[in-house]
């Protein structure tokens, strides 16, 4: 990175610095000198010891803000870092406030080397609460969003944001907000309780005029575990952050959770809602999609269950897995304030080898939308040995007009209801819409057939398969019984031609009542 010219007072104001950084037992740092190994070893000191519990000092005007309260209140654009240069790149900041009550270190780094950016109580506009800037003085950020011209060339649209735990959330062109990423997560549905690490502090590395990437450098910490992590964003149409992790635990954990994703899933046409909404569908993501290491992919419809709900999906070396939003079309949601359907999927694609374990996928009950009841992650078969570093590397890819799909026919929809004509039996009736890329399907013998599996817990009482001229695919009806309404019943589907699958695999689960 180039270097401006320094004045000679700039220079002794600099070197003054030094002096006194080494008075405090630290230097400020190159920027060529400070790379994911300085993290790194921040993250291997801090597992040598104890965890300390951060202290809340929160005053009540901020810690009794709601939601709308809280985001009522605003960074001023003009005092963005790197506002007053050409970067393509501008950071601002988020208020400590309402949940967000631990501040977080934030650093820039430059050429000059790393320099902790103060808290200026000034530089938020409050909007119409009524708060006194002059007694958050010292408070600190709560996090920070990253802006970048990925609409417009003529206006910066925020793509990256960090805030709160060690949650974040990314957007690409024409993007709506909706499920998050998270650095870390540990002993999810578990009764003993989960636990959030959260990033501690952030670096920031000032890019160049011409960058179109910026990389961030986090560190997490939590009761068991530290973390140092580096994330490298590209905004576009897909925007892609990439991640690269070491873990240190403090101790042993139950589940360790590695590229969680969290996300909401209130009703849709698989599942009605229990009250009346005009709406057809409410959700965030629709599905969990699995690409196997055998090249099997797999699709998970979402559920709202009454009963917390976890499944897994066992495999070695998994090619990636997502919350994905299949759904795309306004009217399948007909909520012109939420719009669903801009909201992006989000892919995880391995850069490493992860070996042996699971992809589980958590769903937990909701009353409404307002809470992400949906958590994705995959659990190594081996979790790391205390005080042993863990490595892990993978993108995340937040998706909208190039979702990843399977190479051939691929689930629409999944239809749920009870068939008025069989109303006395008590059976249940899913449709099942394919669509997608079929080479075979123009071939004069081409006749698919579906291959289905029933868990123990049902009984498949009829099925249909048949050509869906409005979609130009295939739809599956299926009517089956549920032996005891207690206990949920697994499905799994997939056409095929011959003895060649033609689609990706539904696999589907009937929550118990």
């Amino acid at each position: 990175m180039a270097a401006p010219t320094l004045s000679p007072h700039r220079g002794l104001l600099l070197g003054l610095a030094g002096i006194a950084g080494l008075l405090l037992g630290f230097m400020p740092i190159p920027a060529s000198a400070f790379d994911f190994q300085d993290v790194a070893q921040r993250a291997r000191q801090l597992a040598e010891q104890s965890y300390k519990k951060p202290e809340v000092a929160l005053p009540a005007e901020l810690r009794n803000l709601g939601y709308a309260r809280y985001h009522e209140i605003h960074y001023k654009p003009e005092k963005a870092l790197w506002h007053d240069t050409k970067d393509a790149f501008e950071v601002d900041f988020f208020p400590l406030g309402w949940h967000f009550d631990l501040p977080v270190k934030i650093n820039e780094v430059t050429a000059h080397g790393v320099h902790e950016i103060p808290f200026d109580p000034a530089a938020f506009d409050y909007g119409p609460n009524k708060i006194d800037p002059g007694k958050l003085r010292g408070l600190g950020f709560a996090g920070f969003r990253v802006r970048f011209p990925i609409n417009s060339a003529k206006r910066k649209d925020e793509v990256l944001s960090f805030l709160g735990a060690s949650y974040f959330r990314a957007l690409g062109k024409g993007q709506r907000y909706g499920l998050s990423a998270r650095g870390l997560a540990i002993d999810t549905a578990l009764e003993s309780g989960e636990e959030f690490p959260r990033f501690v502090e952030f670096w920031l590395m000032r890019p160049r005029a011409t960058d179109r990437t910026l990389t961030i450098y986090g560190l997490l910490d939590s009761p068991r575990a530290t973390g140092a992590y580096r994330f490298v964003l590209r905004p576009g149409v897909d925007t892609v952050v990439e991640v690269k992790a070491r873990l240190y635990l403090r101790s042993a954990v139950g589940k360790l959770g590695i590229a969680p994703l969290s996300s909401m899933f209130f009703f849709g046409p698989g599942q009605h809602p229990d009250h009346d909404d005009f709406r057809p569908a409410v959700h965030d993501s629709d599905g969990l999609s699995i690409h196997m290491a055998n090249h099997e992919w797999i699709w998970r419809p979402l559920a709202n269950p009454k009963r917390l709900l976890v499944t897994s999906f066992a495999t070695t070396n998994p090619l990636g897995f997502g919350l994905m939003q299949r759904e795309r079309s306004f009217f399948q949601y007909e909520d012109p304030g939420s719009r669903y359907e801009l909201r992006p999927s989000a892919w995880i694609e391995p850069k490493t080898q992860w070996g042996a374990g699971r992809i589980e996928l958590v769903e937990i009950p909701t009353p409404d939308e307002t809470n992400d009841n949906i958590v994705a992650y995959w659990v190594p078969a081996q979790p790391p040995a205390p005080k042993a570093p863990y490595d892990i590397a993978y993108s995340i890819s937040w998706e909208k007009d190039q979702e990843t799909r399977p190479p051939e026919l691929w689930v629409a929809q999944t239809l749920y209801g009870r068939d008025y004509t069989h109303a006395p039996d008590g059976s249940i009736s899913l449709a099942v819409d394919f669509e997608g890329a079929c080479p075979d399907c123009g071939a004069p013998d081409f006749k698919p057939e579906a291959v289905i599996s029933v868990g123990p817990n049902g009984k498949l009482i009829e099925q249909k398969l048949f050509r869906n001229e409005a979609i130009g695919g295939w739809r599956l009806i299926l009517r089956l019984q549920r032996l005891d309404a207690a206990k949920p019943v697994e499905m799994r589907a997939s056409l095929h031609n011959g003895n060649k699958r033609i689609s990706e695999t539904w696999s589907y689960i009937l929550p118990p009542d």
